[in-house]
């Protein structure tokens, strides 16, 4: 797809008109405006309700939708009449027409055509009183955000005999060739030499050996580094704490932390952001056979604590403890975030609509905070007072993986997780259980969403202009 800006719609093109409730041309066409509401004016003009006052969130998924429900029957060129839009409002439009082209036809035989528009022959044009610099910069945010979020969700929806560990590692090397930034894979015998006991004991029972990915991108000036971890589980059965069948399929997606920081580091690298990131992803199968880790096992860490395993389906946390003892280490980063499909607490709690934010320090949690009301990637803060450290003690090891009790399940996971950031004074967890795969358009069930890489590139924007 081409996209520019234009000063004069052609006749050949289907011209996209949007309206706020109370703003529309008048009710003798019928037309209220509502929230998502279509009106062919003409067979070349459409008309597209926004609701009142639409906030960003709204915006990208009344695109989105519209967008992916005729898919296959859009004209080649298409007009959006922008001259009454802010460059903030072309951005979040533009990502979500490109996202309603999103196919998850991955692996079908016979795969149901798209319109020519989505592909190198379609054209979509701004109408714009003037070109601006502003309007040009938020055309291009739109179109390499939307294309990395449709690169990481193609690697949500695959499936694990798709997508291993070494999927990943490939992913992340070809992306730093593409993208001039550096990557490194931390093979099995790296992690066994460099003892990361942790990673290697949630491993202990797939075929798949594990990896450590770190990729690192290096503007040529920055003031600040910033590191993220994200889980890397490409398929959890939970180990010989086993899932229940009936949903064991959606947990291809226990990767959805890996994915917002391989993307995240990606589209940093293209906009060229004036801040170095380090991304760091722990990467297993959490599977089942004889040598698998048990219940009650004592394992060892890259930090140097012990760990009692009372449930080995609260793998995420023993490999993210891991990887941000090594970012701490290695990096001593300014900012530490570890994003992850951790708990099914968070979604009892927060539901599909946020992610849990977990942090001591009340100025990130606050950026973040702003950086998710901007996207609509949004968050919710939840405690993490140390008289919730107990729940996580142990009598024969340094701490416990689980509480085992019906209760405070994401607090005691990011309590868990804070153990091994040496108590970095910027460090935030963002549980995504419920964000980073879930109900929407592209699929009758769930898929994946791309959640994280909006947020992280705001944040990461806003943190560059503070500095």
């Amino acid at each position: 797809m081409h996209i520019s800006q234009i000063l004069e719609a052609a006749e050949d093109t289907l011209l996209l008109r949007t309206f706020e409730q109370g703003s529309e041309p008048g009710n003798q066409h019928m037309f209220k405006a509502e929230k998502g509401e279509m009106w062919w004016y003409s067979s070349q003009e459409l008309w597209l309700g926004l609701g009142k006052q639409p906030k960003t969130s709204a915006l990208i998924k009344i695109f989105r939708s519209l967008f992916f429900k005729r898919k296959d029957r859009w004209s080649n060129s298409i007009t959006l009449d922008a001259r009454s839009l802010s460059p903030e409002s072309v951005e979040v439009i533009v990502n979500g027409i490109i996202l309603g082209g999103y196919d998850l036809q991955l692996y079908k035989s016979e795969p149901k055509p798209l319109s020519a528009f989505f592909g190198n022959e379609g054209r979509l044009n701004i109408l714009v009183e003037k070109e601006s610099e502003e309007t040009g910069a938020a055309i291009d945010i739109a179109q390499k955000t939307a294309l990395v979020q449709i690169r990481v969700m193609d690697l949500m929806n695959a499936p694990s005999n798709y997508k291993t560990p070494q999927t990943l590692a490939q992913w992340a090397v070809d992306s730093g060739s593409e993208n001039n930034y550096k990557v490194t894979i931390l093979e099995k015998h790296d992690l066994q030499q460099m003892g990361m006991h942790a990673l290697l004991a949630v491993s202990k029972g797939s075929d798949a050996p594990p990896v450590m990915i770190v990729t690192k991108y290096t503007p040529e000036t920055y003031t600040k580094t910033i590191a993220f971890v994200g889980k890397g589980v490409t398929f959890d059965t939970g180990g010989i704490s086993i899932k229940p069948s009936a949903n064991m399929h959606l947990m291809k997606s226990d990767m959805g932390g890996a994915g917002a920081v391989l993307g995240i580091v990606e589209l940093a690298a293209q906009l060229k952001l004036p801040v170095r990131i380090i991304g760091i992803i722990p990467s297993t199968e959490n599977s089942v056979d004889g040598s698998a880790m048990k219940p009650g096992d004592v394992i060892g860490s890259y930090g140097g604590k012990t760990i009692e395993v009372i449930d080995t389906d609260a793998e995420g946390r023993l490999i993210l403890a891991d990887g941000l003892a090594y970012a701490v280490k290695h990096f001593s980063p300014d900012v530490l975030i570890d994003l992850a499909t951790l708990t099914g607490s968070v979604i009892q709690t927060l539901g599909y609509e946020a992610a849990g934010l977990f942090t001591p320090n009340d100025n990130l949690a606050n950026e973040l905070t702003v950086a998710g009301e901007k996207t609509g990637e949004r968050l919710w803060r939840l405690p993490v007072w140390d008289e919730y450290k107990e729940e996580i003690s142990s009598d024969i090891a340094d701490l416990k993986n689980y509480h085992g009790k019906p209760l405070a399940g994401a607090i005691v996971a990011a309590k868990f997780l804070e153990m091994f950031t040496e108590e970095h004074a910027s460090w935030a967890h963002l549980d995504i259980a419920g964000t980073a795969f879930g109900d929407n358009e592209f699929a009758p069930g769930r898929a994946g969403t791309a959640y994280g890489v909006r947020l992280l590139r705001e944040f990461l924007t806003s943190s560059v202009s503070n500095n």
